[in-house]
């Protein structure tokens, strides 16, 4: 087949499976790219910008410190244990239609939360904000996945994608901060109102209709495994950060959990219409992207928990201060984001970059343990946050495009999804080992310094001292993450392979880019 013909075949496919044309590099589809951003933009705030308004909501509503997680746990329970499900129905039932119905629902469960006048109403509208955004999230990046088809426009797309969804925990605290300190904690819910309605509005307008995949029925069994084992750990992990790492309550959750995963695992290789069918995960560029997402999620919380922490209550910072202070890392993760996959990613593929930004953040971290109880932001801050930023950059834009990237289009809902419970997972993996390594090196500092220092001084330097090994734990994950990822993926840019002929499409019931595979150059 000639090169002209190989093209017309692909996009008389691309059309026939409802796929965006690859040629079309009008408007309308960078306003949809708008469009997916301001959704995702909105998800990745909520992470963060509740986290400032915690105090503020407490003491509006009289809940207790211990009920005080379950604002985030509440959230990350139903999102994080609900994506895959979510990725799946997306692809069955049309990605439009999940992607309007999270907008609405997350909206609507935002405002309740908002106008919440006792803790029971606030933490079950946060856990019907995370059902949605586990609707809305896998629907989001699969959009911008089977709209952004050729490779100069999709690496464009994933350069503002990747930049918006990296950054948006550090735009989140700003938020947050400036949102409880000026108006109310409320208006964090709020805000989300005019996120929803200027993507629902745009996403109407502007999405086309989305097919459903021909034949496809969903894998209860496999739902019910994976919702469940995704659930039982988030929980246990919750419950270590908060706890201990041997109450029944946490041991005995993580061990289900991992049991039922296992289920799944082997059930998926057996299952009519698996719900994560292998060929996803057993890609070795989309396999290595997902265990990127997990250590990113993991190390990344050193940054937006223990240096917030370190700057509001070591250095006094006010929690817009600290907002601001993180400004020039989000600004570095944009410009590296954008310039990591459209100038980059096209001539060396991800092997590089992902490896090269884990270890410039695992470079960042380490620099981070020089701080002390009067560091200045200048001299002991700023540098390590942009190294950082240049390492989130290139690191989390790479692995979202390449998570997603080969997949037949059924499958783009429960790709995306992958890459995002792969976050979530690292997340709540990391806010419970990072608490215990925190709380265990300020409980030893206490003990082997209790003499020679006052109280107050020392509970100062313990705390620090509490801050700096969490940053060379975290230096450490994003080393053994550069290693592992760096291993795993191909060398040489994502390509796509042969197309498959019109003809063999009705035969095999299935979209028009059938195989965009990955191969070594």
């Amino acid at each position: 087949m000639s090169t002209d013909q190989a093209t017309t075949s692909e996009e008389a496919l691309r059309r026939r499976s409802g796929i965006a044309d690859s040629g079309d590099a009008g408007s309308r589809r960078w306003l949809t790219l708008a469009v997916i951003c301001t959704a995702a933009l909105m998800i990745v705030l909520d992470v963060t910008v509740m986290t400032l308004a915690l105090p503020s909501a407490q003491h509006a509503l009289g809940f207790t410190n211990a009920d005080r997680q379950w604002i985030v746990t509440a959230y990350s329970l139903s999102f994080g244990s609900l994506l895959l499900f979510c990725g799946r129905l997306a692809d069955l039932i049309g990605r439009k239609t999940t992607f309007l119905a999270g907008l609405a629902g997350f909206a609507t469960a935002s405002a309740v939360g908002g106008a919440s006048d006792s803790f029971t109403m606030l933490v079950t509208a946060r856990a019907c904000q995370g059902v949605f955004a586990a609707l809305l999230a896998p629907s989001a990046l699969s959009l911008l996945t089977t709209t952004f088809t050729d490779p100069k426009g999709r690496a464009k797309a994933f350069g503002v994608y990747g930049a918006v969804a990296a950054s948006g925990s550090g735009l989140g605290l700003l938020l947050g901060g400036a949102l409880t300190s000026y108006l109310s904690w409320r208006w964090c819910l709020y805000v989300n109102l005019f996120f929803a309605g200027f993507a629902i509005i745009g996403g109407s307008l502007l999405l086309g209709r989305q097919p459903r995949t021909p034949g496809a029925r969903l894998d209860v069994p496999g739902v019910a495994a994976v919702s469940g084992g995704i659930f039982c750990l988030v929980y246990g992990f919750a419950n270590a950060a908060t706890h201990s790492w041997h109450a029944p309550s946490t041991w005995g959750f993580l061990a289900t959990g991992a049991a039922l995963l296992t289920v799944f695992a082997v059930w998926q290789t057996r299952a009519g219409h698996p719900l994560l069918p292998p060929r996803v995960p057993l890609d070795r560029n989309r396999g290595g992207a997902y265990l990127t997402m997990l250590v990113q999620g993991a190390a990344v919380f050193g940054i937006f928990l223990f240096l917030i922490y370190y700057m509001q209550l070591s250095l006094g910072y006010s929690a817009v201060k600290s907002g601001v202070a993180l400004l020039p890392m989000v600004a570095v993760i944009g410009v590296m984001a954008n310039v990591g996959n459209i100038r980059l990613m096209p001539r060396v593929g991800p092997k590089p970059l992902i490896t090269l930004g884990l270890l410039s953040s695992a470079a960042g971290m380490a620099w981070l343990t020089r701080i002390g109880v009067h560091s200045g932001y200048a001299s002991a801050l700023l540098g390590p946050l942009i190294v950082v930023g240049f390492g989130m950059g290139l690191t989390y834009s790479a692995a979202a495009n390449t998570g997603t990237f080969g997949v037949e289009p059924r499958d783009a809902g429960v790709a995306s999804a992958s890459v995002q419970a792969g976050q979530q997972l690292g997340g709540a993996l990391g806010t419970a080992l990072l608490n215990t390594i925190a709380a265990s090196a300020v409980t030893g500092y206490l003990i082997s310094h209790l003499h020679g220092r006052p109280a107050p001084q020392l509970l100062q330097l313990a705390a620090v001292h509490s801050y700096t090994t969490v940053f060379w734990w975290c230096a450490a994950v994003f080393a053994a993450g550069a290693v592992i990822s760096g291993t795993l993926l191909r060398r040489g840019p994502l390509t796509r392979s042969e197309v498959v002929p019109a003809g063999d499409v009705g035969q095999r019931g299935i979209p028009a880019l059938v195989h965009l595979g990955q191969r070594a150059r």
